[in-house]
């Protein structure tokens, strides 16, 4: 699902800066960037059996190379995903969420957006 009106889709930022602040929000730098693009996915444990919850922001360069260390990245809007124990990750509008996983999701990602606006072009 998508997390939307938090701020930080469309923000455009040098890629440094957002590698250094998304660690230290939790977010994790995927193994999924390449020369053009980003993906922070931030881990939510459940109480649910063979369950984990996923918040993924990714974000796409507007120049420069990601692995050089010298590009600016546009956000796209963040999803809430649900893993399911061996198939993978789930992103889809037909999933359920509880309501205060969704406002914890949105909390979390507004955090972080707050501290990125020093940092944005």
């Amino acid at each position: 699902m998508k997390l939307e009106n938090t701020g930080i889709e469309d923000m455009v930022i040098d890629v440094k800066p957002l590698n250094h602040l998304m660690g230290k929000h939790a977010f994790i730098l995927g193994e999924h960037w390449d020369y053009e693009r980003v993906t922070y996915d931030y881990k939510i444990g459940s109480k649910e059996k063979n369950i984990t919850y996923y918040i993924r922001i990714q974000g796409y360069a507007l120049e420069g190379d990601v692995d050089r260390g010298n590009a600016v990245i546009k956000l796209l809007t963040p999803l809430l995903g649900k893993h399911y124990y061996p198939h993978g990750v789930e992103y889809g509008e037909e999933e359920n969420f509880p309501e205060n996983l969704v406002e914890r999701a949105n909390k979390i990602v507004i955090k972080a957006r707050e501290e990125l606006e020093a940092y944005k072009k």
